[in-house]
C-alpha cells in the first residue's frame, strides 16, 4: 500500500466527525472513504477466508483437534498471566526507586484479587447465559458451577473446556485493574487502591464485558470488539483517568503551572516490560480467536506483530521532529498503543490496515501524553491512560473505519456507553472511599516513598538513595 493512502485513512478519521454532520461529503472525504472501502474488501476476504467453517464441520472436532484447541487456549492463558510481570517491570521502570517495592506488591496482589473475584462473582456477571441475550444486566449466580462443568468438545464447538474458560478470561480480569495501578503509582494509599481494584474487578468490569462478550445489549446492536480495545483497556483507562484525576499529581510534578518531569529510575527494566507485553499480546489477541484454527490465528498473530512494529515507528519519529530528540519511553509506550489499538479489530482488518491503526497509535500516544500532561495536568506516571483509554478508543473506531461490515456510529455508542457506566462507577466508589478512609499517602510519606512508608522495606538494599523529589 502506498503511503499516501496512509496519509489519506489518517486524514479520514480526522475529518470523521465533521464528515458525518454534512449531507454531502467533500470530494477530498469521498476520495478518502473509497480508499477505506478498498481496505475493507481486503480485510473481509482475509476474515472470511481465515474463519470460514460451517456449522457442520463445528460438529465433526475430532479429538485430536478438540486437545490442539484446549492446548492452545491454556498456552494463550500462560501468556496473558505473563503480562502482569510486563506490566510490573514497565511501571516500576517508569517510576522511582523509592516506590519500587510498593508497586511490585500491588502487582501481585492485582492478580491474586483478579483471579479470585472472578471465580466468586465476576465470571458468572460477564457470561450468565442465554437468558440474558440482548440485556444490560445478568447473573448466573456465585462461585464456578462445578457439579455441571462441562470438560467435553461440546462446551463450545470443541474449542476448550469450561475451565480453560474461566481460566482465560480470569487472566483479562485482571487486566484492567493493571492500568490503573500505574495512572496512580507513587500516591494513592494502598489500603483504598486494593478495596477499589477488588470493586472494579468484580463488578464493573464484568458488566461492561457482559453487554459485548457475554451476549448483552452492545453485542445485540453490533458492536464489535474482538479482544477488548473497549472492553479491557478502555475499561481500565477510564478508572485510572477517574483515579488520577481525583488523587491530584505527585509532589513537585507542577512548580508554578508548569509541568517538570519526574524520570523513571531503571529503564532497562521498563524495556523488557514492553516486550514481555508484545510476547503476552500473542495470547491475548491469539486466545481470542478462542481456537487453535490455523488460519484466524495466524492473520491475527501478523497483524497484531504489524500494529505494534508500526506504533513504535510513528512514535519515534513524532518524539524526535516534536522533542528534537528520540525518547525512550515513547517508543515503548508507541508499541504498546499499537497493540491496544489493533486488539479491537485484529481478526477483521488486513496487514496494511493493522500497519495503518500501529502508525495512527503510535502519534495519538505521543501527543495524548503530552496534552494530559501539560493541558489537563494529570499526572499519570507511565502514560497509561494514553496507550489503554486513548489508543482503545481509536482502535475501536478503526473496526468501522476499515472494515464495512462495522459501523463507526454503533462502535462510538460502545464507547460511549463504556465511558459513562465506567466513569459514573469510578467517581461513586472513589469518592466514598476518600470521605470513608482516603485515597492519598500524607506527604511526608510520599517523600520518603512508599517502600520505607507503607511496607517498612527497601526495593535496593544497600544502594538505595532516598530523595526528597
Amino acid at each position: 500500500m502506498k503511503f499516501n493512502r496512509w496519509i489519506t485513512v489518517t486524514a479520514l478519521f480526522c475529518l470523521l466527525a465533521g464528515a458525518a454532520l454534512a449531507q454531502e461529503a467533500p470530494p477530498a472525504v469521498d476520495a478518502a472513504v473509497a480508499a477505506v472501502e478498498g481496505l475493507s474488501e481486503e480485510a473481509q476476504g482475509l476474515a472470511d477466508f481465515a474463519t470460514r467453517k460451517t456449522e457442520a464441520e463445528a460438529q465433526l472436532v475430532t479429538r485430536g483437534e478438540f486437545v490442539a484447541n484446549n492446548v492452545w487456549m491454556m498456552v494463550c492463558a500462560a501468556l496473558v498471566f505473563i503480562m502482569h510481570l510486563g506490566f510490573s517491570c514497565l511501571e516500576t521502570g517508569l517510576t522511582r526507586a523509592k516506590n519500587t517495592t510498593n508497586i511490585l506488591f500491588k502487582n501481585v496482589c492485582i492478580v491474586a484479587i483478579g483471579i479470585l473475584t472472578y471465580a466468586l462473582i465476576g465470571f458468572n456477571l460477564m457470561y450468565p447465559g442465554g437468558d440474558s441475550a440482548g440485556a444490560w444486566f445478568g447473573f448466573a449466580g456465585f462461585f464456578l458451577d462445578t457439579a455441571n462443568a462441562d470438560v467435553t468438545a461440546g462446551y463450545y464447538n470443541g474449542a476448550y473446556t469450561y475451565w480453560t474458560d474461566f481460566l482465560f478470561q480470569a487472566m483479562f480480569a485482571a487486566t484492567a485493574a493493571t492500568i490503573i495501578s500505574g495512572a496512580v503509582a507513587e500516591r494513592v494509599k494502598l489500603s483504598t487502591f486494593l478495596i477499589f481494584t477488588t470493586l472494579y474487578v468484580a463488578i464493573c468490569y464484568p458488566i461492561v464485558g457482559m453487554w459485548k462478550w457475554g451476549g448483552g445489549w452492545l453485542d445485540a446492536a453490533g458492536f464489535y470488539d474482538f479482544a477488548g480495545s473497549t472492553i479491557v483497556h478502555s475499561v481500565g483507562g477510564w478508572g485510572a483517568l477517574v483515579c488520577a484525576w481525583m488523587l491530584g499529581p505527585r509532589i513537585g510534578k507542577y512548580v508554578g503551572g508548569q509541568s517538570r518531569p519526574i524520570m523513571g529510575h531503571n529503564l532497562p527494566l521498563a524495556t523488557i516490560g514492553m516486550f514481555l507485553l508484545w510476547l503476552g499480546w500473542f495470547g491475548f489477541n491469539g486466545g481470542s480467536v478462542l481456537s487453535a484454527e490455523p488460519g484466524a490465528t495466524s492473520l491475527v498473530l501478523v497483524t497484531t506483530s504489524l500494529a505494534a512494529a508500526a506504533g513504535v515507528v510513528s512514535a519515534m519519529v513524532a518524539s524526535w521532529i516534536v522533542q528534537k530528540t528520540p525518547d525512550l519511553t515513547m517508543i515503548l509506550n508507541g508499541a504498546l498503543a499499537g497493540l491496544v489499538g489493533v486488539t479491537a479489530g485484529a481478526d477483521q482488518v488486513s496487514p496494511t490496515a493493522a500497519i495503518i491503526i500501529g502508525l495512527v497509535s503510535g502519534v495519538l500516544v505521543f501527543f495524548s501524553v503530552l496534552g494530559i500532561d501539560r493541558i489537563l495536568k494529570i499526572d499519570d506516571p507511565v502514560g497509561a491512560i494514553s496507550v489503554h483509554l486513548v489508543c482503545g478508543m481509536w482502535g475501536t473506531l478503526a473496526v468501522g473505519i476499515f472494515n464495512s461490515n462495522f459501523s463507526v456510529f454503533t462502535q462510538l455508542k460502545g464507547i460511549i456507553a463504556t465511558a459513562v457506566f465506567c466513569v459514573t462507577f469510578s467517581v461513586i466508589v472513589f469518592g466514598l472511599l476518600k470521605i470513608l478512609i482516603g485515597i492519598r499517602v500524607s506527604e511526608k510519606e510520599e517523600l520518603r516513598g512508599l517502600d520505607i512508608s507503607e511496607h517498612a522495606m527497601e526495593s535496593y538494599g544497600g544502594f538505595q538513595i532516598f530523595t526528597t523529589q
